[in-house]
């Protein structure tokens, strides 16, 4: 199976910078037990300091490099958007909403739209699409430049609920159509359980229909899918589709780095979107604490994430970070094209261990089988 119409990437334009590092803090309760005025203090004093001994702690990591380093300004910008079938341009770069709690993140989409982000990556489960729709009407952005979008949850798979979910997200976001609507996982529920439905998880032609009709209509502009494998993907391509899957959104990191989905979604015109890049939030830490990673990052003068992004736009994917901090929202906008034998480098290094895939609901939602089996 070929798709009949490939993805493009684009030219790179504006990009911006930031710092990147993660504090370890002692616990101060101890000597905070004397007065509540020295508490007070101190809470002011963190603060104030926090942010300032991050980006000193940043730069003196790469001023402790061994080799020379290379100014981030020589290096080249990697593809600021793709080309979808539909011939939409589709930012690399997105902030990933998903576990941004409530009265957070509506401010990391304000700062990440002033660092010049166009492209929000959400979904009806996530919960926050309200707030995230207060930010973006308070915006001067013009919709027009934005790229919204949000999936499809289980449990309204069945073609007479789509219409509703969906435009529930649609005012929820404050907008009459979507740019991109995925169905979120190849499982789908009877409507108002987790009760496997087995006919639309075995066959999704029926979901896929309904999506197409609101394609038709005007209030959706592209569709495609997540945490869908090859077998999965084979299964409802196999269907006379009127349009094609315009991309995949799986979990694609150091730690899982899918090297057989990635060539094959490239040899079938399917553009693969990477959430989690910098790893789960249990494995940040260690991703950025590569040795390669480190290396590359001393070697060219940038931060450790800014490597692992660079490196994962640098392999053809459209990349979600997610973060509610101003300066690493920023940071982790600016992609650099890593030199070919660092990348090749991070590359082996990535695909040479056992891949550690994190995200897998299949005990928790008791399904009688993998949801990723046979990938």
């Amino acid at each position: 199976m070929s798709f009949s119409q490939k993805y493009h990437q684009l030219p790179t334009f504006d990009k911006h910078a930031g710092e990147h590092e993660s504090l370890q803090r002692k616990d101060p309760r101890k000597s905070l037990r004397r007065s509540p005025f020295l508490v007070i203090a101190i809470i002011m004093f963190l603060g104030v300091s926090i942010p300032c001994i991050r980006m000193a702690r940043s730069r003196a990591s790469l001023s402790a490099c061994n080799s020379p380093q290379r100014n981030s300004s020589t290096l080249a910008n990697l593809p600021s958007h793709y080309t979808l079938p539909s011939g939409d341009k589709i930012p690399s770069v997105a902030l990933g909403v998903w576990q941004a709690s409530q009265g957070e993140v509506g401010n990391a989409v304000k700062t990440a739209l002033s660092a010049g982000y166009r492209h929000i990556d959400g979904a009806w489960i996530y919960r926050n699409e309200e707030e995230v729709g207060q930010a973006l009407k308070a915006s001067s952005v013009p919709r027009e430049e934005l790229w919204l979008t949000s999936k499809l949850w289980n449990t309204f798979h069945a073609p007479e609920d789509i219409e509703a979910a969906l435009d529930e997200s649609l005012t929820k976001l404050g907008t009459d159509y979507l740019d991109l609507y995925l169905i979120h996982w190849p499982v789908a529920f009877k409507e108002g359980t987790t009760v496997l439905d087995e006919d639309l998880t075995a066959d999704p032609y029926p979901t896929w229909q309904k999506l197409e009709e609101l394609v038709d209509r005007g209030k959706i502009r592209n569709i495609g899918i997540s945490n869908f494998n090859i077998r999965r993907i084979q299964n409802l391509t196999a269907n006379n589709l009127k349009y094609q899957p315009a991309v995949n959104q799986v979990e694609l990191n150091f730690w899982n780095p899918q090297p057989e989905l990635l060539q094959w979604s490239k040899e079938n015109g399917l553009l693969l979107e990477a959430y989690s890049p910098l790893g789960s939030d249990k494995q940040v830490g260690k991703s950025l604490s590569v040795p390669e990673v480190k290396d590359i990052a001393c070697k060219l003068g940038i931060t450790p994430a800014q490597v692992i992004i660079s490196w994962s736009v640098q392999r053809g994917t459209i990349v979600l970070p997610k973060s509610v901090t101003p300066s690493r929202i920023a940071e982790n906008l600016a992609v650099f094209e890593l030199p070919q034998e660092d990348f090749e480098r991070l590359e082996t290094a990535a695909t040479s261990h056992s891949p550690q895939r994190v995200v897998n609901p299949s005990a928790g939602w008791k399904l009688p089988f993998d949801v990723f089996d046979g990938q």
